[in-house]
């Protein structure tokens, strides 16, 4: 029997113009419990803007936004600036929006793979730290859903596939949803449940297979980024409840494809 989906979030025509011009042009979009979803599209396709929509930081000019009753989401913005002239350590960092303990402090940030940096000044802090202990403080708040804004900018592959790694962790511990933002191809493509391309508009929808042979994706980022695509496959395998599951990335090249 097919379990029935819970839909933690969902927007339906949505619409948002500023200075004149289309920032977001009937925008359809929905969120269920357990579900990876990314929306991609280039630099100014709207991504970041129908976030702020979503978590309600912008009113939209038309359109509807439906969340699931009680809804707590955790919310990894794409930076967050804190001067060296106003030092604070890793561990009063996680404590800021609630007061939490030593021990609970230690042990979220060992979900990531971020327990050495707890009294690690904040600003010190790497690009790929900063984004680690940004994902355990969201989940502090043992959110339903998570909404991730670029979370792996400026990452190599490497320190992509961990953050990735410790993000599918984390969805499977909490049976959350996950709400990706990005505007890359790759990494992207292998640790999502589905994909929602948009420039302005839905250009094209589904799980990531189907989307690679869209031609809305090629025409937007281009044959060979889009061929690039079949080096990364997805083994995913598992229930949108929190069951135990089994999900890796694996790459290979052209020739094995």
């Amino acid at each position: 029997m097919v379990k029935k989906r819970e839909i933690l979030i969902s927007g339906h025509g949505i619409n948002l113009k500023a200075g004149g011009r289309t920032i977001l042009d009937h925008i359809d979009i929905e969120i269920n419990k357990g579900e990876i979803v990314t929306v991609i599209g280039p630099n100014g396709a709207g991504k970041t803007s129908l976030i702020r929509v979503l978590i309600g930081a912008i009113k939209p000019d038309s359109g509807k936004i439906i969340k699931a009753e009680n809804l707590v989401i955790g919310y990894v913005p794409q930076r967050v600036n804190i001067s060296p002239l106003m030092p604070i350590t890793v561990k009063r960092f996680m404590s800021l929006t609630k007061k939490t303990s030593p021990i609970d402090i230690k042990s979220t940030l060992s979900i990531v793979g971020a327990e050495n940096l707890v009294e690690r000044q904040f600003h010190s802090l790497s690009g790929g730290e900063t984004q680690r202990v940004l994902l355990a403080h969201s989940v502090l708040q043992n959110p339903d859903l998570l909404i991730l804004d670029e979370p792996v900018q400026g990452m190599d592959i490497g320190g992509q596939v961990r953050f990735y790694t410790h993000l599918e962790r984390i969805r499977k511990s909490l049976g959350c949803g996950v709400l990706m933002v990005s505007h890359d191809l790759h990494m992207v493509m292998a640790a999502t449940d589905k994909v929602i391309c948009i420039h302005h508009h839905v250009c094209c929808a589904g799980e990531p297979e189907k989307v690679r042979q869209d031609p809305a994706l090629v025409e937007m980022f281009g044959e060979k980024a889009v061929r690039s695509l079949a080096f990364y496959t997805h083994e995913h395998n598992h229930a949108h409840d929190g069951a135990s599951n089994r999900d890796t990335i694996t790459e290979k090249s052209d020739a094995a494809s």
